[in-house]
């Protein structure tokens, strides 16, 4: 882990009854606020404040088992009464503070017999003996584990994690199955009609969810067993379709899931300065004219995004986008146009600005369709764009082997700068 990352962490653990803001790690860490908060997001899979709730509630608990009168311990720790501890308790974790001390222990990475893991499964109904393989998945940052996941036979997992993840994570899902889409973290019912396993650890059993719509790169074979007779501009339709439906779930559990606020015009602004200095062929016109992104900025609609729309975590079954994947890894509350201009850049593996034009042209009308943009939105989508590859070039910029990704931004930005009007007719 990075060191300003320990630092940080152990400043939070040495101060957890005093107030602690995004703003004061930020500035010990010497970042901006939004880009410390991308980074701690990054590498810890939650938003500052979920994560000092978290610990804040961890301690809390901790101190109250050894026999510390509860009252005295929650005041201590923030909380204004015992039911707002008890209430941010049970957000957080699913269950109540007695029943996770009785029954459940933070588990770290697990090692199980193969004769264990069947014991588990035989919670579900479903046929025994059926071939386990570890599918365990890493942080792509960190490279710690993110979830520890076993393949059972052909279409089904077997996934186990933090208490507080799989919670979050099944909320989502069920929101995401009421707009009609699947999710990798729909629970199957145990025998007992319970969403996992409850005990030392928690296990959830999920069925397998389509195929990545893009296999990188969009291959005629995949194309032409969705039946969009080779044709990216109906695909990306029916994309930005599913992207509408997937907000208006997420949009109905953001409060339970506490996602970070993000902004995204300052972040965009905090990476001209830099790119100013590498980029000296591009005019200052257009970054003086980003300046009049932030009135719009203010008035876009902002609520939890999926924040990484590729084309590995759409999905597809017989021709249809079925639902998504990945979402799991971020928590940012965003403009909702962002995963549509992040996206219809990734949907090819890389592809031209003409491309990714007309791409996005049809993803923002199947989004509109389904969700209707607002005036400021279809005002805003040039400068999104803008902010999505000036913010990307800051960021790839830091990526050891990411060479080519910067040299596709800077590519993009010059594009931009070159074809303001052009964009600006998208809708």
């Amino acid at each position: 882990m990075q060191n300003f990352m320990e630092t940080t962490l152990n400043y939070i653990e040495e101060n957890l009854k005093a107030e602690i803001t995004p703003d004061e790690l930020a500035e010990m860490a010497s970042y901006s606020t939004g880009h410390f908060c991308r980074l701690f997001a990054n590498a810890m899979g939650s938003t500052v404040a979920s994560y000092i709730t978290k610990r804040r509630l961890d301690h809390a608990l901790a101190q109250i088992s050894s026999g510390r009168k509860a009252i005295g311990v929650v005041l201590e720790y923030g909380f204004d009464t015992y039911a707002g501890f008890y209430k941010a308790f049970v957000k957080m974790y699913g269950c109540s503070p007695k029943k996770y001390l009785s029954i459940y222990k933070k588990s770290e990475v697990i090692m199980l017999s193969e004769k264990q893991l069947q014991t588990i499964l035989a919670n579900w109904d479903i046929p025994q003996g059926l071939k386990i393989e570890d599918v365990s998945t890493k942080h792509w940052e960190t490279g710690q584990i993110h979830w520890q996941m076993w393949k059972i036979g052909d279409d089904l997992f077997l996934k186990t994690n933090e208490r507080s993840i799989m919670v979050r994570n099944i909320r989502i899902a069920k929101a995401i199955a009421k707009e009609g889409l699947a999710s990798e973290f729909l629970p199957i019912p145990t025998k007992e009609g319970n969403d996992f396993v409850d005990g030392e650890n928690i296990f959830l059993l999920t069925k397998k969810v389509g195929e990545p719509v893009i296999d990188r790169p969009l291959s005629t074979e995949v194309l032409a067993a969705m039946e969009f007779n080779d044709s990216r501009i109906k695909y990306a339709f029916k994309l930005g379709q599913a992207i509408a439906k997937l907000h208006r779930a997420m949009l109905t559990v953001q409060d339970d899931v506490q996602p970070w606020e993000g902004n995204l015009y300052q972040q965009g602004k905090d990476a001209i300065p830099a790119i100013q200095q590498q980029l000296t062929g591009i005019p200052a016109e257009f970054f003086a004219d980003y300046e009049n992104f932030e009135p719009l900025h203010d008035k876009l609609p902002k609520q939890l995004i999926h924040g990484n729309l590729c084309g590995d975590t759409a999905v597809y079954e017989n021709g249809t986008i079925v639902g998504f994947k990945g979402y799991e890894t971020y928590n940012i509350s965003f403009p909702r146009i962002y995963d549509i201009t992040w996206g219809a850049g990734e949907i090819n593996t890389r592809p031209t600005m003409e491309e990714y034009f007309h791409t996005l042209s049809q993803m923002l009308k199947g989004y509109d369709s389904v969700s209707p943009l607002t005036p400021e939105e279809k005002q805003s989508v040039y400068y999104v764009i803008c902010a999505t590859y000036l913010k990307g070039h800051s960021y790839h910029a830091e990526m050891a082997g990411a060479e080519d990704l910067v040299e596709r931004g800077d590519s993009a930005l010059a594009f931009l700068a070159e074809n303001k009007e052009m964009f600006q007719k998208l809708v």
